[in-house]
């Protein structure tokens, strides 16, 4: 507390046998204890009051800063701020605007020219018509045909069986 050693304690207590005598020590050192008590019980109270007055202070910016937003929301729109009535206006106005996008036409492009025959000729190489790139309508058949042949279930792992032989 004081920082005192129990030697400078002892010492203390021995000045004070000799100058106040022993008995009356007793009820000095009572005195003391009450003294000691009352300090310490106004050091508590002051301390609560303190921290009771800080508190109060930080209420005060608390509500200074509630209202505040209180005040900022209710200027957003009249009747207060109301969150599930925003997101149904948001909500309305995608699906209005996703609906108005729906009921334009589709905008027509111009078609590609075809190249003239000469260039697409003089542009392939000859390929033998057996390893000429089928057309995607060609494949599907292909496959369905095959499904078909296999009753419904295809492996995608294995390849297809060739096609039956036609007149057979």
């Amino acid at each position: 507390m004081l920082d005192m050693s129990w030697g400078e304690v002892m010492l203390i207590g021995g000045v004070a046998l000799i100058v106040i005598g022993p008995k009356d020590l007793p009820k000095a050192l009572r005195t003391v204890g009450q003294i000691t008590r009352k300090l310490r019980s106004m050091a508590g109270e002051f301390q609560m009051q303190f921290n009771e007055a800080i508190r109060e202070a930080d209420l005060d910016e608390a509500r200074k800063e509630v209202d505040g937003i209180r005040k900022s929301m209710s200027g957003m729109s009249g009747s207060g701020f109301n969150p599930v009535q925003t997101i149904r206006d948001e909500l309305k106005g995608a699906i209005e605007s996703r609906e108005a996008k729906a009921a334009e036409p589709a905008p027509t492009e111009p078609p590609l020219p075809a190249p003239p025959l000469a260039d697409l000729a003089a542009a392939e190489p000859a390929v033998a018509p057996a390893t000429r790139a089928r057309s995607l309508a060609d494949a599907v058949a292909d496959l369905r045909a095959s499904e078909a042949a296999a009753g419904g279930r295809y492996d995608v792992r294995r390849p297809p069986a060739a096609p039956p032989a036609q007149g057979a």
